[in-house]
């Protein structure tokens, strides 16, 4: 088995990466990748000099530093609450309805939300005018300010459940009779979670926490291409990732958007290198 996924690994991972030099030539599609003229930094230089360097680059961090901030503890949260839910029925039904989301599509999801908050019988719209919270449906999805909480709302939403079953899975390994000792010393379950639960399950935390941060500049793709379809939001969506997809894909400019693909890797492999160096003097590490 072990040979196999070598080859597996080596066909679809290591082979395709000789389109990196892409970057670094005016690439023909007539004349292939070896027989393109080579263009040395010219599209990277492009990019940091292009107009909208300084809003993409906005846009991606921001959406990622609220997916990181808001996004990451939250499935720890929620793994820290249903563990301490004793009602068995209710704990298997809340975590089967907090799973599901996980499992459909983002064209599924998109399609759920702009319906919610749709101006023509939206559900939120309907519920905001029933408490005279608004006099006339608000169109959501076509307002900037509003475009970031409703992304990093939806994304928490689809992922919290299945985020959880990891720290679920490390909680459920931590000796019950440290529980049992803080019990018989008067310990509160909220202390119980903080000098126990937490601690105990910390190294699995700081795991993810490294590949998280190294997937800061991964603000997203599917999520934001489907609900930030709209062009009026474009200035707050557009994101490396659909900025490489707009001007590799659409526009046909294959060698700039490998450049801009490949600066946000070598960006996301630093900052994968710099969260692991500070996480192992904490005492977890991926090396």
């Amino acid at each position: 088995m072990v040979i196999p996924a070598i080859i597996f690994i080596f066909i679809f991972s290591y082979i395709p990466m000789y389109g990196i030099i892409m970057a670094f030539k005016d690439y023909n599609i007539f004349k292939g990748i070896a027989e393109s003229p080579w263009a040395g930094m010219k599209h990277f230089n492009m990019f940091f000099s292009a107009p909208e360097f300084t809003q993409i680059m906005r846009n991606t961090l921001v959406i990622s530093f609220l997916k990181f901030f808001i996004g990451f503890p939250a499935p720890i949260i929620l793994a820290l609450m249903l563990n301490e839910v004793r009602h068995m029925f209710f704990k298997r039904v809340v975590q089967t309805v907090s799973y599901l989301p996980h499992f459909l599509s983002w064209v599924i999801v998109s399609g759920f939300v702009m319906s919610l908050l749709s101006t023509d019988n939206g559900s939120l719209n309907i519920a905001l005018e029933k408490i005279g919270a608004v006099n006339e449906p608000i169109s959501f999805l076509s307002i900037p300010k509003y475009f970031w909480a409703i992304l990093v709302t939806t994304n928490v939403w689809k992922d919290i459940g299945f985020g959880s079953i990891v720290y679920l899975a490390a909680i459920a390994g931590v000796d019950q009779q440290l529980y049992e000792a803080a019990a018989l010393d008067g310990a509160s379950r909220f202390k119980q979670i903080y000098l126990i639960t937490i601690p105990s399950i910390l190294p699995v935390i700081l795991i993810f926490m490294i590949l998280a941060i190294g997937n800061l500049l991964n603000a997203g793709f599917e999520d934001i291409l489907l609900l930030g379809s709209n062009p009026v939001v474009r200035d707050v969506a557009d994101v490396l990732d659909t900025y490489v997809y707009r001007r590799g894909i659409q526009h046909s400019l294959f060698s700039y958007a490998t450049a801009v693909g490949l600066f946000k890797a070598i960006i996301s492999v630093g900052l994968l290198t710099l969260a692991n160096f500070l996480s192992r003097r904490a005492g977890s590490s991926l090396w």
